[in-house]
C-alpha cells in the first residue's frame, strides 16, 4: 500500500485529492476526493486494487465512472466485488457500455446494468441533504460525463468539478462539451485531463478530411489500409466517416471489421436513441454500420478470414490488442498501416509488434491525427471560462502536463497542481493565493553558427534523452518562426510532411476565425465568445462561430 504524501494545510473544510493513479504513461486514472465528511472515488482505471487499502475502500461513500474507456473503468468489477454495497454513479450510455469490458460477448445484453446507478444529464441529484451531484456531457465518447459535486454547509457551498476525458469539439457520434453551459460555474476545484499539454491541433473537421484523403489515396494506389484501434470509440468514429464521407459514399469498397470492434458497433446500434439527432437522422436512411446493399460495404471478419482471397483494395479495422499481423501475410498485396499520431494513444510506431514489419517492402507505416481530447488551446479556454481556484491536471504524458501547468496565463490566476501517483493534494479554499511549486521545463543551451550562407543549430546530446526527441529524429526536419523577439524552433512530424499542401492554406470549408464575421484585425469582436478582445489565429475556432455571408468572400 502506498503511503499518502502531502503537507498538512490549515483548512476549515477537509478538502483534498489523493492520487492513486494519475493517468501517466500506461496507468489509468483513479482518484479519491475528500470533501467535508465524504470520500468519493473518481474513476477506477487501475489493473488491481492493491494500492487501495481496506480502510480507504470502507470509507468510500460512492464512486463515479466518467466513461467506458479502459483507463477509467477497468478496475470497477474488482471494486464491486470488494464493496458490493458501494453505489457507482454514471450516465445511462456508459452503464450500458461498461459490461463490454468484462462480460462474455456472447452473453452480453443491455440489461446487464447490475450495480450501476444511472443519472440523467444536467439533473442535480441529492446523495444526502448536504451533498449534491450533477452530470454534464463531456464529449470524447458517447456517454462520457463530467461530474459537479456540491457540498453544502451553513456558511457556504463548496463545489468540485471532475471532467474525466473531455473534448469541446463535435465528433461524428457525440457532441462536444458545451463551454457555454458551464461558463461562470466557478468551482473551488477543477480536476481535468491535460492529455495534449500545450499542443494545438487543427479543427476536428480538417483532421477528419485529411484522414479520409489519406485512405482515399491509398485505395486509389491499389493498397489495402489497416487501422489498429481500441474496440470502443475511435473505431466507430472512423467507420461512420467512411460510411458518410463524399470520397467514399457509393464506392465499390469493402471495409472489414474484427470481432471486438464489430461487437461494440452492435452495442452502439442498440443505443441509437441516446445519440445526437444528426446521427439518428442518418440511421433512418441507411444503417450506421452493417448494410451490404450500400457501398462502401461494411462486413464482419469471420474466423476463416475469407476476405484474404479478394485482391481488391480494402480497409481493415482491428482491435489494436489483437494479433493483426495475421492479416498481412500475403506478399502479393501492398498494405498501409495507419497509427494514431500521439504516442499515448494505442499502438506506438515503436511498438515491438511493428518491429517485425520494418523490413517488409510491401508494408508501409504512417501516422495520422484524429484527436480524441481537447488540445492546449481548448483546455485553457475551459479553465478560463470556469474560473476555479484550484486546478488539478491528470491524464497524459507528465512532460505535457508540466508544460501546461507552467503556462503563465494559468499560474498567475489559479493554483495549479500536476501530481504523480501516491501524492495527497491539499486544497485550502479562500486562503492567500500561494502557487504550488511546479517543476519547470528543462531548457537546453546550444550554439548558432553561420556556415557557407546557412545557419547550423547545435544542441547538447542529452536533449535526445527526452522521449519526444524521437518525433523530431524520425524526420530530421525542423521549422522556425519568429514570435515577437523570440525564435521558435519545432520539429515536423511525418503527418505534417505528408500534408504540406493542405497546411499551406486554410480549407475553404473550415469553420474558423478567418471565415467568421466577428474576426477583424487579428482579434475576435464577438461579445458572446470567450475569445472576445483577444488576438486569435486565422484557423482558430470557438463555439459561437458565425460564418461570413458567401457574397462577402468575393469582395
Amino acid at each position: 500500500m502506498k503511503k499518502r504524501q502531502g503537507k498538512a494545510v490549515s483548512n476549515s473544510l477537509p478538502l483534498s485529492c489523493f492520487v492513486y493513479a494519475a493517468g501517466h504513461q500506461e496507468e489509468g486514472v483513479c482518484l479519491i476526493l475528500q470533501i467535508g465528511k465524504y470520500q468519493i472515488l473518481l474513476d477506477c482505471g487501475v489493473d488491481n486494487l492493491e494500492n487501495l487499502s481496506r480502510e480507504d475502500l470502507q470509507n468510500l461513500d460512492f464512486a463515479f465512472c466518467s466513461h467506458a474507456h479502459e483507463d477509467h473503468c477497468r478496475g470497477l468489477e474488482q471494486l464491486h466485488q470488494a464493496c458490493p454495497q458501494l453505489p457507482v454513479y454514471t450516465s445511462e450510455v456508459t452503464a450500458k457500455l461498461l459490461p463490454f469490458h468484462w462480460l462474455d460477448h456472447g452473453n452480453y445484453t443491455l440489461e446487464d446494468l447490475s450495480w450501476y446507478k444511472t443519472l440523467l444529464w444536467r439533473s442535480p441529484f441529492n446523495i444526502a441533504q448536504d451533498l449534491q451531484i450533477e452530470l454534464v456531457p463531456a464529449g470524447h465518447l458517447p456517454g462520457a460525463a463530467a461530474i459537479i459535486i456540491t457540498y453544502i454547509t451553513p456558511d457556504r457551498s463548496y463545489r468540485v468539478m471532475y471532467t474525466g476525458d473531455f473534448s469541446v469539439s463535435n465528433f461524428q457520434l457525440v457532441e462536444g462539451m458545451s463551454i457555454e453551459n458551464l461558463r461562470g460555474l466557478a468551482p473551488d476545484v477543477l480536476i481535468l485531463e491535460g492529455s495534449y499539454g500545450t499542443v494545438r491541433h487543427p479543427h476536428r473537421r480538417l483532421q477528419e478530411k485529411q484522414l479520409m484523403e489519406r485512405i482515399h489515396r491509398a485505395v486509389v494506389q491499389g493498397k489495402n489500409v489497416l487501422l489498429p484501434l481500441p474496440p470502443i470509440g475511435l473505431g466507430q468514429e472512423i467507420l461512420k466517416l467512411l460510411r458518410s464521407h463524399h470520397q467514399f459514399t457509393g464506392r465499390d469498397l469493402d471495409i472489414w471489421v474484427d470481432s471486438s470492434v464489430a461487437f461494440a458497433c452492435d452495442v452502439y446500434l442498440e443505443l441509437l436513441s441516446q445519440f445526437p439527432a444528426s446521427v439518428q437522422n442518418f440511421a433512418k436512411h441507411q444503417s450506421l454500420f452493417w448494410d451490404e446493399r450500400i457501398c462502401p460495404r461494411m462486413r464482419k471478419i469471420d474466423h476463416n478470414f475469407t476476405y484474404i482471397g479478394d485482391r481488391k483494395p480494402k480497409v481493415v479495422i482491428v482491435d489494436y490488442r489483437s494479433n493483426f499481423l495475421q492479416y498481412l501475410q500475403s506478399e502479393s498485396e501492398e498494405w498501409l498501416i495507419l497509427l494514431a499520431e500521439h504516442p499515448l494513444e494505442y499502438l506506438s510506431p515503436k511498438s515491438p509488434k511493428l518491429d517485425l514489419l520494418q523490413n517488409l517492402a510491401y508494408i508501409t507505416t504512417e501516422t495520422y491525427l484524429l484527436s480524441e481530447h481537447s488540445d492546449g488551446r481548448n483546455t485553457t479556454q475551459l479553465i478560463h471560462n470556469l474560473r476555479p481556484q484550484h486546478v488539478i491536471l491528470v491524464h497524459g504524458s507528465l512532460n505535457y502536463l508540466l508544460e501546461l501547468a507552467s503556462l503563465e496565463e494559468l499560474r498567475n490566476r489559479y493554483q495549479i497542481h500536476s501530481p504523480v501517483q501516491g501524492i495527497l493534494v491539499q486544497l485550502p479554499i479562500g486562503d492567500r493565493f500561494v502557487q504550488p511549486k511546479t517543476p519547470q521545463p528543462v531548457y537546453y543551451e546550444g550554439e548558432l553558427n553561420e556556415i557557407s550562407g546557412e545557419i547550423a543549430l547545435t544542441l547538447p546530446q542529452n536533449i535526445s534523452n527526452d522521449p519526444r526527441w524521437q518525433h523530431i529524429a524520425d524526420t530530421g526536419i525542423i521549422q522556425a518562426r519568429w514570435q515577437g523577439d523570440e525564435l521558435i524552433v519545432r520539429g515536423l512530424s511525418q503527418r505534417e510532411l505528408l500534408n504540406t499542401n493542405n497546411q499551406a492554406r486554410i480549407s475553404s470549408d473550415l469553420d474558423c476565425c478567418n471565415r467568421c464575421q466577428h474576426y477583424s484585425d487579428q482579434r475576435c469582436w464577438n461579445r458572446a465568445s470567450p475569445l472576445y478582445g483577444f488576438k486569435v489565429i486565422p484557423e482558430g475556432y470557438c463555439p459561437v462561430f458565425e460564418a461570413i455571408a458567401e457574397d462577402d468572400y468575393d469582395n
